[in-house]
């Protein structure tokens, strides 16, 4: 493939997250070749791009190709279920990687398992980012907070396109480099944790307000009454 005609970065795994970021990148201008085993989600992605505007997002249906549609150093984003599943699409991709490409894990991937794969990766010349994305499937396509920790030459080879993808505030872009080894998906860790308790605390007050302030209400009518 011509160099003119390559793409700026790749993303495999096109369920919902994969599919949504993969659009957000396109539409800021980034060049991106897309892959996922099952090929119909390739086609489906294909067709929202054009449909949202003729975005500049190309389909690829082989680990071969799609690797060799990325221009150098390469760097691709994998957005698969966390477990096996990274390590199976990382085997796939990386026998067709060069040394100096980078692999960018932005599933809610367990920290010690994207340090043993730091590990791997390093032992090919590959790079490697563990990349926390949060903000659900509308975050991933209009903006979503983003947590990359691990190689810092890695973040800095994606740093522009980061910086446009990522959620916007007053103060700059939603997204900063958060340290070496697993620390990015270690702070998306404790990021979930503290939002699953607010979801909790959310629903513990609610309960209370419906059931026993509503019962103590009903009891003081009684008594009024």
């Amino acid at each position: 493939m011509e160099s003119a005609t390559l793409s700026q970065i790749g993303l495999a795994g096109l369920a919902v997250m994969g599919q949504n970021l993969a659009l957000n990148i396109a539409e800021k201008g980034f060049p991106i070749s897309v892959y996922n085993r099952t090929t119909s989600k390739v086609d489906e992605t294909v067709g929202r791009a054009q449909r949202e505007g003729g975005l500049p997002l190309y389909g690829q249906y082989s680990p071969k190709e799609f690797v060799l549609s990325i221009k150098k150093p390469r760097s691709i984003i994998i957005l698969v279920k966390a477990g096996a599943p990274v390590d199976q699409t990382i085997a796939a991709l990386s026998a067709h990687m060069d040394p100096g490409d980078t692999i960018v894990d932005g599933g809610n991937e367990w920290y010690e398992n994207t340090e043993r794969r730091m590990s791997e990766a390093s032992t090919k010349g590959l790079l490697y980012l563990g990349m926390g994305v949060s903000g659900g499937e509308d975050g991933a396509r209009n903006g979503p907070p983003l947590m990359p920790g691990g190689s810092h030459t890695a973040y800095l080879n994606i740093q522009h396109i980061l910086d446009k993808v990522a959620a916007q505030v007053d103060d700059g872009p939603c997204v900063t480099y958060i340290g070496e080894g697993g620390s990015g998906n270690f702070v998306k860790m404790v990021h979930n944790g503290i939002e699953y308790g607010d979801m909790q605390l959310i629903s513990e007050a609610y309960d209370v307000l419906k059931n026993i302030v509503l019962e103590i209400l009903k009891d003081s009518f009684k008594v009024s009454a």
